[in-house]
């Protein structure tokens, strides 16, 4: 029978609470996620090629793991005192029908412990399938092929998952049953009477609320100009303006909610009435309400920043040259001996056959001039861009241009071989002709087309002092698979004009791609891997596809994985403390709606009541981080970009904008959640009391 009982109100808590067990149940799998990140084939790949930065990115693993668990524990705390506060009727029932205080007590910890291991049987291997599919995906969100992928499974990310989770389920049932567990019958029988709180003259709210907007405009300011960033001073004024003017803000709606009250001829419905219930809960919770509201800004700055950042490293240049052989430096007026070497080298060692291309690429400068510094200019061009309607991308393009006074020259030969390669058009060159080249992390689309219409005049520059007209459209296909030779914009010549210009002191790169036979066999990671071996038996020096791709692929698990996580941390924290806040309250002031029931108010009419105020509960704080996000995500790129990349803020912002949509489609989820449970509440309240 004790059993039994166990069983029943462990079920019934789960049904009544769905909010708060969903909430645990991604805990969980967040959990084994962020401890079993070391064990993914993206990781154990980087491992081998970034070890140093990975390595210390799984330091700060157990950072996050502590962090969480004592963000968590509190939320278990309040969640878990709300569902208590609400049987305490039925405990009380419990004592006056015999039941000792010893076996109240182990009746509750043996439900919180059947509920926990069901959150953790359900959670872990929904876990397991999420970290494998998201590892596969991440692989393949930058051209990676794993065909090789096997089966992983963290035994330690299990064991902390399941360790932490109980750590703090225990921990909170033992400070809150032991409260229950020696209050008096009268006490848990009796009904708690509303609370009430000190009330002040309007006028202290409208200024409150205008303190607030002054605080988070002056914070937003100094944020977006990037002042913040410039000392850590600095940054902490803008973050304690930021958190002042949010809890400022909260406070003075009561202000709000007085002149909406007042601009009302008659109640519509209960209209009055919800707002009155909304005035004294943003009263009494406003402190709450920011909090949630903060922490919500905070989910939404980690899912719209990280998403974009890791979405534009995501956005690789199309995947041409597997391999990259770099000359070793000699006293050599230019480095075609050393490329020949190589080539012997490859050829030796019987590596040659393995590819199915092989060429040089020919790159150096212009030496015909004693200024070096000043050998080249193009006024016309920087003339017709000028001409175009103010933009950043033109600024930025006109800034970039105008720094390349001394570009590097790109044999015509080498790079129509790479273009080749590539299954693209070759450049057409006539004497006299050169066509310009930009590596695409300097240019985006918008400046590309601004330059492709410069470029279609034929405009004439000067290259050591003579004449050269521009021709053809911008070229970006990476010359080398190096990521660390990036040219912001060089010239592409003929043969005869590149020896001319360079006057033959350039340097040679061996330029490979794998033949297809051999990638087909064990995927593109997997060949080049055992390539890499064989190739560090001959001494070459050299740059794999997949070296770059590991520093590209560690910026977005850095970006996706950690802000994710903690977006997803802060999310459900500051919506189960917003949903079960309301219900405590909805609870608290019963006794309203018992009356409005016997004045003739019908369910339908009390859910539509519910529903509103939830709405507004929700809708207030989550309007407040929605707003300030875009200026925090616009803010978090100023500071975190780099001067190359700062120029696709504006793009990033789309992205970042479209994920915090779907967050507010997340928002409205949680809000359906509450109202069913507020729904189900309002029905027990329907029963007709007995009057004796």
């Amino acid at each position: 029978m004790f059993f039994e009982l166990i069983t029943r109100n462990s079920r019934r808590s789960r049904k009544e609470n769905g909010l708060f067990f969903t909430t645990l149940l991604v805990s969980v799998i967040a959990f084994y996620i962020i401890l079993s990140l070391s064990h993914q084939d993206v990781m154990l790949f980087l491992k081998t090629m970034e070890s140093d930065a990975v390595n210390r990115l799984l330091t700060m693993i157990p950072v996050f793991y502590v962090m969480t668990l004592v963000v968590l524990f509190f939320l278990v705390y309040f969640a878990s005192k709300f569902q208590l506060e609400r049987r305490r009727h039925e405990f009380g029932m419990y004592l006056m029908m015999g039941m000792t205080r010893n076996r109240l007590f182990v009746l509750l910890l043996a439900e919180d412990i059947r509920s926990s291991a069901i959150a953790l049987l359900t959670g872990l291997p929904a876990g397991v399938l999420l970290s494998e599919l998201i590892s596969l995906v991440t692989a393949r969100l930058v051209g990676l092929e794993i065909i090789g992928h096997r089966f992983t499974m963290s035994l330690d990310g299990i064991l902390l998952t399941a360790a932490g989770f109980f750590l703090i389920k225990l921990a909170a049932f033992l400070i809150l049953s032991v409260k229950i567990s020696r209050r008096e019958i009268g006490s848990l029988l009796a009904e708690k009477p509303e609370e009430t709180k000190r009330q002040h003259p309007a006028p202290v709210y409208g200024l409150a609320l205008f303190a607030g907007i002054l605080c988070l405009g002056t914070a937003y300011y100094l944020a977006i100009r990037g002042i913040s960033w410039y000392q850590i001073g600095m940054m902490g004024i803008t973050v304690l303006l930021g958190f002042a003017g949010t809890l400022l803000f909260f406070y003075g709606l009561r202000y709000i909610f007085n002149l909406i009250i007042k601009s009302e001829k008659r109640d519509r419905r209960l209209h009055v009435f919800n707002a009155r219930q909304l005035q004294e809960n943003v009263v009494r919770q406003s402190g709450t309400m920011a909090v949630s509201s903060l922490l919500i800004l905070g989910a939404l700055c980690c899912f719209g920043a990280g998403v974009a950042i890791a979405a534009y490293y995501g956005q690789s240049d199309p995947h041409v040259l597997d391999y990259t052989f770099i000359p070793e430096y000699t006293d050599e007026p230019n480095q075609e001996q050393a490329a020949a070497d190589a080539l012997d080298t490859l050829r030796k060692s019987g590596l040659d056959t393995e590819f199915s291309e092989l060429f040089e690429m020919k790159i150096g400068d212009i030496r015909t001039a004693e200024d070096f510094e000043n050998a080249y200019s193009m006024n016309e061009v920087l003339e017709q861009a000028a001409k175009f309607p103010a933009s950043d991308d033109r600024d930025v393009l006109l800034n970039n241009l105008g720094f390349a006074d001394f570009p590097s020259l790109i044999s015509l030969s080498g790079y129509n071989e790479l273009l080749r390669t590539a299954g693209l058009p070759e450049v057409e060159l006539g004497e006299g002709e050169g066509a310009v080249y930009m590596d695409s992390s300097f240019l985006n689309d918008r400046q590309a087309e601004i330059m492709n219409t410069v470029l279609a005049d034929r405009p004439e520059v000067e290259v050591g002092g003579n004449t050269l007209r521009l021709t053809g459209k911008v070229q970006t296909t990476a010359v080398v698979t190096d990521y660390s030779i990036t040219l912001s914009f060089a010239l592409i010549l003929p043969d005869d004009a590149f020896q001319y210009y360079t006057q033959g002191q350039y340097d040679v790169y061996v330029n490979g791609v794998l033949d297809s036979s051999v990638s087909e066999k064990t995927g593109l990671m997997q060949a080049i891997s055992e390539m890499n071996e064989r190739l560090n038996e001959t001494g070459l020096n050299y740059e794999s596809y997949l070296q770059n791709m590991g520093r590209q692929l560690f910026y977005i698990v850095a970006a996706s994985y950690i802000t994710i996580y903690l977006a997803i941390i802060f999310l459900i924290v500051a919506n189960t403390v917003i949903g079960v806040q309301f219900l405590m309250n909805q609870q608290k002031t019963n006794r309203r709606y018992k009356t409005l029931i016997k004045l003739g108010a019908v369910y339908e009419t009390l859910c539509a009541s519910a529903k509103k105020q939830i709405n507004w509960y929700f809708g207030i704080p989550v309007f407040a981080a929605a707003v300030s996000s875009l200026f925090a995500v616009r803010a978090l790129f100023t500071g975190l970009l780099s001067s190359v990349t700062r120029g696709s803020a504006g793009e990033m912002m789309f992205i970042s904008a479209a994920m915090i949509l779907m967050l507010c489609v997340i928002e409205y989820i949680y809000m359906a959640a509450v109202k069913r449970s507020s729904s189900r509440y309002l029905l027990t309240l329907m029963a007709p009391e007995r009057e004796e």
